[in-house]
């Protein structure tokens, strides 16, 4: 395949969007340069701006929400839609016409993610988009101010032509990424990699350190990479090796899926401005407090951005017959923000110290699950506990980290550095972790996935690691029936913790029967603490360490040679592809011509 004119890297993120590029062909640049690329977006009704982040806002105007032709586009003046700044600002007053955190929807597996579900509590008869559209859309965009910007009169570098590295949370599972992969083809973008975003975070890093990093750590340390989000919290795990006299970095343990990040702390602030306005007799309805949420976002990423603001001011419409054509007003200090987000959400506790569950209530509005205990700290102490321990089972002795990298929006407060730090301290048995000074925490993950881009083809370092977790496959017991007892179900291992991507593995060894002509059940598993498991291996008490990721039902053909027959003797082969995602081989033991492909990505069980 002939190498593209540029490198794309594409941060899809909960709160910004961000595109870097880089030349990709050697004759066009030896020294290759990393640049943002500013993305134009409406910033107000009929004027259109340049800017180095699209917020990943969508706004769906009713018919008099914004002037005549104020949503305009150079190439597109009929668009019907706010994608970046103006969604942002006029979704904050209009909140039931916004769509936020559509990556954190995008995720979730218990709302159909390709329905038009989106904003969530909009009215029945408002408009309405699914996540993957709503991804989509935002990657149009990128793609649509691209080739008016950079490819007005040249097609080849048109930005669907190029290798565009595709960034997700390192926790996203089979089907997220799926998704991710369907809405990038979608929006016309067919060459897409996925990449992990706190790898893309340290790629940034390696990047801003040219040939210094190799001096900023240490051999057989262990550094992580502490990713805080608009949507979730991401901890990765990256050890510093030794290879024939060269360092070498893998990729050695990645956290779950944790919806904890800047949306839980707008919510939090909100709470505490909802109660200083009740106090001056201002009841707010929850039309006004999802306004005031979006609001107290703008002001947060305000006053962390800006060290020498003390305050930011609030703007809520007013509603009710005592405040027509009125504002309901209030600010939000730099005080309240330390105050509450760093005792909120990252106390003091101990290494032992897990996220604490609390009783659920029977019945509850739908919505995203998110956490249900809200301090990082904890989650940061299991996930350190866990790999610990799932390492130690794998025969590595990787102590506790002694450097980190902190990525997202939250971590650029000095503040809320500085309380990691002294946490991890605490824990650390020298007392002692030091901070690798990250370059720009917005445009870091894009830029280190151009990176990446560059050192797939020679010219770079990369970072080993393959799949962050081991998959297995359930298979059914043979066993007689017994009646009131389910037949168990083991889990068979066919993608190992750390399998490179494009890479494949099989199960020869042992024989499998495969259902086919009627319907059958096929169970994705994966394990975040069983480090150790290998292809082929059967785990049979498996309850607590691996868990159901999807279920796909489906009716795999029977071939003529087989005709009657419902279960056909088969092996299995295993592959990862390129983009992250999983396909499941089952060959014919008696023709290794006959073969059946399990895709585990939008086909999920039906009721």
């Amino acid at each position: 395949m002939s190498e593209t004119r540029y490198i794309i890297g594409i941060d899809l993120g909960t709160t910004h969007c961000v595109v870097a590029y880089v030349e990709g062909r050697p004759e066009m640049d030896r020294d290759p340069v990393i640049r943002s690329f500013p993305v134009p977006q409406v910033v107000s009704p009929g004027e259109v701006r340049s800017q180095p982040l699209l917020p990943s806002f969508l706004f769906l105007p009713g018919p008099h929400d914004v002037p005549q032709g104020g949503l305009a586009l150079p190439w597109d003046p009929e668009v019907s839609h706010a994608v970046g700044e103006l969604a942002r600002k006029r979704g904050a007053e209009i909140p039931n016409r916004l769509v936020a955190s559509a990556k954190s929807w995008l995720s979730y597996a218990g709302v159909d993610r390709t329905e038009p579900i989106l904003p969530w509590d909009s009215p029945a008869d408002g408009r309405k988009i699914s996540p993957v559209e709503t991804a989509t859309r935002f990657l149009e965009h990128l793609r649509s101010a691209w080739n008016h910007t950079m490819a007005p009169d040249d097609p080849e570098a048109r930005l669907e032509l190029q290798d565009i590295y595709l960034t997700v949370p390192a926790s996203f599972d089979a089907v997220a990424r799926e998704l991710t992969v369907k809405a990038a083809q979608a929006a016309g973008l067919e060459r897409i990699t996925l990449l992990e975003e706190p790898q893309a975070a340290f790629y940034a890093w390696i990047e801003s350190q040219q040939e210094r990093w190799r001096k900023a750590v240490r051999v057989n340390e262990s550094i992580l990479v502490c990713d805080i989000g608009g949507g979730t919290t991401d901890f990765s795990l990256i050890q510093v090796t030794e290879e024939q006299g060269d360092l070498t970095l893998r990729r050695v343990a990645v956290g779950e899926h944790i919806l904890l990040g800047g949306d839980n702390m707008d919510l939090t602030l909100a709470y505490a401005l909802q109660a200083k306005l009740a106090q001056r007799g201002s009841r707010l309805d929850s039309w006004q407090f999802r306004g005031l949420w979006h609001s107290c976002r703008a002001a947060k990423e305000r006053l962390l951005s800006r060290p020498d603001l003390e305050s930011e001011p609030v703007v809520i419409l007013g509603r009710g017959s005592s405040l027509i054509g009125g504002t309901l007003r209030t600010e939000l200090t730099r005080a309240e923000v330390e105050q509450i987000l760093v005792e909120g959400f990252f106390p003091v506790t101990e290494r032992d110290e897990y996220p604490q569950s609390r009783r659920k209530v029977g019945v509850r509005e739908m919505g995203l699950p998110y956490e249900s205990d809200p301090a990082v700290s904890r989650h940061l102490a299991r996930f350190l506990g866990q790999s610990e321990r799932g390492l130690a089972e794998a025969g590595s002795d990787l102590g506790y980290p002694s450097a980190v990298l902190f990525n997202g929006g939250v971590m650029k407060s000095d503040l809320l550095r500085k309380r990691v730090l002294e946490i991890l301290a605490g824990w650390h048995p020298t007392g002692e972790v030091r901070e690798l000074a990250a370059p720009d925490l917005d445009l870091a993950v894009a830029r280190g996935a151009a990176y990446y881009g560059l050192a797939r083809r020679g010219r770079g370092i990369r970072i080993r690691g393959g799949v962050a977790r081991p998959y297995y496959i359930g298979i059914e017991s043979a066993m007689p029936t017994v009646p009131g007892i389910p037949t168990p179900v083991k889990a068979l291992c066919i993608v190992p913790f750390g399998m490179e991507e494009g890479t494949g593995a099989e199960i020869r060894e042992r024989e499998f029967g495969l259902v086919v002509g009627e319907p059958a059940v096929f169970n994705l598993l994966a394990s975040t603490v069983r480090k150790k498991d290998q292809v082929g291996e059967i785990i049979e008490d498996w309850q607590g360490e691996i868990e159901e990721v999807t279920t796909m039902e489906t009716v795999l053909p029977a071939s003529e040679a087989a005709e009657g027959l419902t279960v056909i003797p088969v092996w299995l082969r295993s592959e990862v592809t390129e983009i992250g995602t999983l396909e499941l081989w089952c060959v014919s033991r008696d023709d290794d011509g006959k073969r059946w492909k399990l895709e585990f990505n939008l086909r999920e069980q039906e009721d």
